[in-house]
């Protein structure tokens, strides 16, 4: 069983007083080695404060890539000061977002998984995806994401569907939420 979380939390729209944890939080997971989830981790960030401004931007659906659509990025933070993980949420699904990727991306900070904090951040990015009139989710990982699948299941999340998907060479599933029926 997960311990429970620790000090307050809150998710919050990316700024710049967290900028020091945010890269700390990047560091965390490039020297680990591992993928930077959601997508929005591998926005350049050496200049902070464009970072800022473009996330800004993405959420109002400026300067969006082809192939893109409108979308928020949230960080996860403890006790106002450390950003223990971070959530992206599509306003709205492309042909390409339906195989792979879904309305919301999350992350959780290598060093404070299995916490509780994946639950948490998919709960209350669930919260603003229902305040953008959005009535259900797509949600999709990898099959031996075990932990990703517990964290949308303990949000309301229903297996639609699981395939191979070649571009990731492994069996994708998918989940939808019912934003209306849940008690998010």
């Amino acid at each position: 069983m997960a311990a429970p979380l620790h000090g307050t939390v809150s998710l919050v729209t990316p700024g710049k007083k967290l900028e020091h944890s945010y890269r700390s939080l990047i560091e965390e997971f490039t020297s680990r080695g591992e993928k930077l989830v959601p997508f929005t981790l591998s926005f350049e960030y050496k200049r902070f404060d464009e970072l800022l401004k473009t996330l800004s931007d993405n959420s109002r659906g400026i300067g969006i890539p082809d192939g893109f659509v409108a979308n928020s990025s949230f960080w996860l933070v403890r006790d106002e000061s450390e950003i223990v993980g971070v959530s992206n949420l599509r306003h709205e699904l492309t042909s390409a977002l339906r195989l792979e990727g879904g309305h919301i991306g999350f992350g959780i900070r290598p060093s404070l998984r299995r916490k509780g904090f994946g639950a948490q951040i998919l709960r209350q990015t669930l919260l603003r995806a229902k305040s953008l009139g959005l009535k259900r989710v797509l949600l999709t990982c990898g099959k031996g994401n075990i932990a990703s699948a517990n964290v949308i299941l303990a949000n309301g999340g229903v297996l639609d569907s699981e395939a191979f998907y070649p571009p990731r060479n492994e069996v994708l599933q998918k989940y939808w939420i019912d934003l209306e029926a849940s008690a998010t």
